[in-house]
This record gives structure tokens, C-alpha cells and sequence, in this order.
């Protein structure tokens, strides 16, 4: 593995204000929250967003999740706020929630992608409130890894992935969550959920008392059009490996086996249970069968397998109930199905 070229730093008091300083010169920090590493800039300054594509490698019209340290600020960014999003914020703030509303006409258009609309949330770590708090303002922040590849969970991803495209790395340790934030729209007249996370649909309908808009990825009978808007993570291939990941079912795996070993191809083996190694599988990874677990150490275990110049990494698909939508959505996006 080659050595980073940027180390992290351990997010102190001193690390944080010198953090706070970059960002207000216009740099990147890359800092902890519950979900993934965050690539952050200015959210007000156009040329240090454009930074985060240009370090990213990401499609401009992309647009981006600005992070706030409470919700106090959400009118400096959002205009016609419904009551449902002061009922979210007041509900799941801080925590793994973007809600996407109409922006604000000063809100830089390289924010987001071109569009009316603006996703904000409040991060629940604290690391990356201490940042927020001494930078003073909104930190435009995707995912601190290469465009559409595994996020990062951990700063030493974030040094391996993006080196000295970053002129700060703040190292606050593992992220507890492990997937991207639960994304819904309330820029229309009715809500819409546009990605799922560890804040489910049926707890945003708990607290809102109406039923979300579903993409028909996550409710094929729902008869509602998809929606035109674009937000982060909606691409078909994501959050992937460089190698070839495929998904299987339990009752597939002697099958694959045995293709595999025809074809003297060497196998990673990403499982929820236990599986005892044979050839071709050169490394087994064995994740817990309860799905928060599972979902904060997916990203790690990608990674790890990714690493170890594999021809296949093998995912055994989890269980397709609610609990796991997330780790779904985020699998169905970074491996094929066998």
C-alpha cells in the first residue's frame, strides 16, 4: 500500500482553530462526523468549493450538503421553510438528517449544482461542531474520498484516498454511523425521501405524521414519479471498490466457489456469517448480523479487501427488511448482483 502523503492530525483544541483558519483562507479540511469523513470548504466561498471537485474528481453539477453548527442558521441558508423541516431539525438534529429546501439567493450556486434548492444538516459529532462553531459558518462537506468510491470512515482513508489535496486532516477516530446521512426533500409541497440512512423513513413519518414520497428503488408499487432533483448519493454506481464486488445469496456461494477456482481467480469474502475459508477465498471478513454494526464497519471492510489486490471481492447480501435498507441502498450501488 502506498504511504499517504498527508497525515492526519489529532483533532485538539489547537488542531481544530488552525482548521477553522484554513477554511477561512478558502482550503480544504477533511474532519470526522457520525456518517463518513466530510471534504470541507467555505460554503460561501465559490473558489474553495470548486476545490472539493477539483480534489474530489466530481461532476460540477453535483451538488453538495453544507453542514451548520445548529439550527439557528437554517434561515441564512433556506427560504419558505415548512413547519415539517422545524419538526425534523428539533426531532434528529444533531444527527445523520440533510433536508433539502429552497435556497437562499445568495447561496453559491457551485453549492448546489446549479439548482434552487440547498441541503443543510447539523452533524452529531464533536468534533466536527467544535470546527463548525469556531469557523462560524456553514462548511460545504461531501464525502472525503474520490468521486463514486468507498466513503471514508477512518482519517487515515481520507490521507490514502486524497493525500495533499487536503491541507488538513482532522483525526477524530472511527465514525459511529459508517453510512452517508438519510436525505428528504421538503422543498415541495409534499416530502420525499432521495436516500436512506440510519434515520429511517418510518421515523421521519413518525414525526412528521404524513408519508414520505418513495423512490421506486425503495418502493416499487408506489405509483409517484421519481424525483428531477438531483442530491449526493444518487448514482448508480457508488461507494465502490476498485475491485470487481459481487453480491450473492447464501445459496449461490458453492456455485461461485467453483467458477471462481475453474477460472483460478483469488476471492475476498465480506459475510454477516461465519464461513469457513477454502480456495479460492484468500481473505474472509465476518460482519455482525445486526445492522447498525454491520453498517459502521462496511466501509473499513471494503476498503480492507480492496487493498489486497483481489480479483473478486464476494458480498453476501444482508437481509432485505427495513433495518438494513441503508446498507442495501449502499451495496446495491457499490457491488453487482451475482
Amino acid at each position: 500500500m502506498k504511504l499517504p502523503t498527508r497525515l492526519p492530525v489529532l483533532a485538539d483544541s489547537a488542531a481544530i482553530e488552525q482548521a477553522a483558519l484554513l477554511l477561512r483562507e478558502g482550503r480544504l479540511v477533511a474532519f470526522p462526523t457520525e456518517t463518513v469523513y466530510g471534504l470541507g470548504a467555505d460554503a460561501r466561498n465559490p473558489a474553495a468549493v470548486q476545490r472539493i471537485f477539483a480534489a474530489k474528481g466530481r461532476p460540477a453539477d453535483h451538488p453538495l450538503i453544507v453542514h451548520l453548527s445548529n439550527v439557528a442558521h437554517l434561515d441564512e441558508w433556506a427560504i419558505n421553510i415548512p413547519d415539517n423541516a422545524i419538526k425534523l431539525a428539533a426531532h434528529f438534529w444533531p444527527g445523520p438528517l440533510a433536508i433539502i429546501l429552497n435556497k437562499q439567493p445568495t447561496v453559491p450556486v457551485e453549492v448546489t449544482g446549479g439548482q434552487e434548492t440547498v441541503a443543510l444538516r447539523v452533524p452529531n459529532h464533536p468534533v466536527a461542531l467544535q470546527l463548525l462553531q469556531a469557523f462560524g459558518g456553514g462548511v460545504a462537506a461531501p464525502s472525503a474520498n474520490r468521486f463514486c468510491r468507498i466513503s471514508p470512515t477512518q482519517a487515515l482513508h481520507v490521507a490514502e484516498e486524497l493525500g495533499d489535496t487536503v491541507d488538513l486532516i482532522l483525526d477524530g477516530g472511527a465514525c459511529t454511523v459508517g453510512v452517508e446521512s438519510t436525505i428528504v426533500d421538503l422543498s415541495t409541497e409534499r416530502p420525499r425521501l432521495l436516500r436512506p440512512g440510519h434515520i429511517s423513513y418510518l421515523q421521519i413519518e413518525a414525526v412528521l405524521n404524513t408519508a414520505l414520497l418513495l423512490p421506486p428503488s425503495l418502493k416499487p408499487t408506489h405509483t409517484a414519479s421519481a424525483s428531477a432533483l438531483r442530491a449526493p448519493g444518487m448514482m448508480a454506481v457508488h461507494y465502490a471498490p476498485s475491485t470487481l464486488a459481487l453480491r450473492y445469496r447464501a445459496e449461490q456461494l458453492p456455485v461461485l466457489l467453483r467458477e471462481l477456482t475453474a477460472s483460478h481467480k483469488k476471492a475476498g469474502l465480506l459475510t454477516y456469517r461465519e464461513v469457513i475459508p477454502e480456495n479460492p477465498i484468500a481473505q474472509v471478513i465476518q460482519l455482525s448480523n445486526h445492522a447498525d454494526a454491520y453498517a459502521q464497519a462496511l466501509y473499513a471492510s471494503l476498503r480492507q479487501l480492496d487493498q489486497l489486490q483481489l480479483d473478486i471481492i464476494l458480498v453476501e447480501q444482508p437481509p432485505e427488511s427495513e433495518a438494513w435498507r441503508a446498507v442495501n441502498d449502499r451495496l446495491s450501488k457499490a457491488t453487482r448482483a451475482y
